[in-house]
């Protein structure tokens, strides 16, 4: 390939520095295999976002009005830079670029250049992080811990869930660290039981079960944390579930060595729970890549931790391991989840606060 055109904001972020949420519009940088000038072809809104975040120099702009092509307009970008017959690169995989943008850019580029898909370039060097990369992340994780001991101090009985939530979110902006690109997934009663966040908070009931799963970001580098906690009491079903849950969290983070395959650590996952008897209450996957990650999710994938992925685990690698356990007919969860990092001789576990069962009277 001659160029490549960087459609994630992940891509930009990275290799630029350019921060934004512009993303949500048509933007596109052209960066070709010469050694030409990055350009970067946006809206007249992210001007100064970019002059003042990148490193880009040369910055072109498309202005709205009925009937604009920006795809023609990076078109003649890429005839500039004598970039017509050449294959050139696309990031396909990437919420920067709707489908019918693409089907604009096809049109544009037909007979000028021939399109690839090279979704996988840019997003394979960052899995594994750089030592200052490991920092960002690293604080990440402090405010992660941060949040959940302030949520756990908040939560009780008759408590409403939103400052549960704004408790969290608090401890996190006060910290330095940034909003986080989604989240955070919290719920009590039968919504504990739901993996997805949804709309309604509500007051928490005497005796309750409570999941939090979010995401500290400091830099937009992200750290995760999950935990499902009693309100009022526990039960010895509760207590069972969370037994088996800190067990199989404990061999997924066992599992996770360099130059293992990845798929190892969900077999890890899927034994625990297994053996247990709780195999038709876990998921199918238990965790996935973390890093610099913007809207609509905290979650920076490939690779995902699945039995049968052949991915070898390398040092650098940031993951997030979750054990998860839905019980629908009894309408009780139980979930654990912590940051680590891939170390040359195995996994850091990067969150401080030990996987307790906790009660919040």
């Amino acid at each position: 390939m001659s160029a490549i055109l960087l459609f994630a904001q992940e891509s930009h972020y990275y290799l630029t520095g350019y921060d934004t949420s512009g993303y949500v519009f048509f933007q596109c940088t052209v960066l070709a295999a010469d050694a030409q000038d990055i350009t970067l072809l946006t809206r007249k809104p992210d001007l100064e976002q970019a002059r003042r975040t990148s490193v880009i120099e040369d910055i072109r702009i498309w202005y709205d009005q009925e009937g604009a092509a920006p795809t023609d307009d990076l078109r003649e970008i890429l005839l500039e830079k004598g970039l017509e017959g050449e294959r050139v690169g696309v990031e396909l995989d990437s919420y920067g670029l709707r489908a019918h943008h693409y089907e604009q850019l096809k049109r544009s580029m037909d007979g000028y250049v021939t399109l690839e898909d090279a979704s996988s370039l840019v997003r394979t060097l960052r899995i594994v992080k750089s030592e200052a990369e490991i920092r960002y992340v690293r604080q990440s994780a402090v405010l992660a811990d941060d949040s959940l001991a302030a949520m756990l101090d908040t939560a009780g009985p008759g408590v409403f869930e939103g400052e549960i939530a704004a408790a969290g979110v608090a401890a996190i902006l006060a910290g330095g660290g940034d909003p986080a690109p989604s989240g955070p997934v919290l719920g009590s009663g039968e919504r504990a039981l739901l993996i997805r966040s949804a709309t309604g908070f509500r007051n928490l009931d005497m005796r309750d079960q409570l999941t939090m799963e979010f995401a500290a970001s400091y830099r937009h580098y992200c750290a995760c944390l999950m935990k499902t906690a009693a309100i009022g009491d526990g039960s010895a079903k509760h207590r069972e579930m969370f037994d088996v849950t800190r067990d199989a969290l404990a061999a997924m983070t066992d599992a996770a060595r360099p130059g293992r395959p990845l798929g190892e650590i969900d077999d890890a996952h899927r034994r625990v729970y297994d053996e247990s008897g709780y195999g038709d209450f876990r998921m199918a996957a238990c965790g996935y890549s973390l890093g610099a990650s913007f809207r609509p999710t905290w979650m920076d994938v490939p690779p995902m931790l699945y039995s049968g992925n052949p991915m070898l685990a390398e040092a650098g690698m940031v993951l997030f391991l979750h054990a998860i356990l839905i019980d629908a007919s009894s309408e009780l969860a139980m979930s654990l989840g912590h940051t680590i990092a891939i170390t040359p001789s195995g996994a850091e576990v990067l969150n401080g606060l030990a996987p307790e069962y906790v009660i919040c009277p």
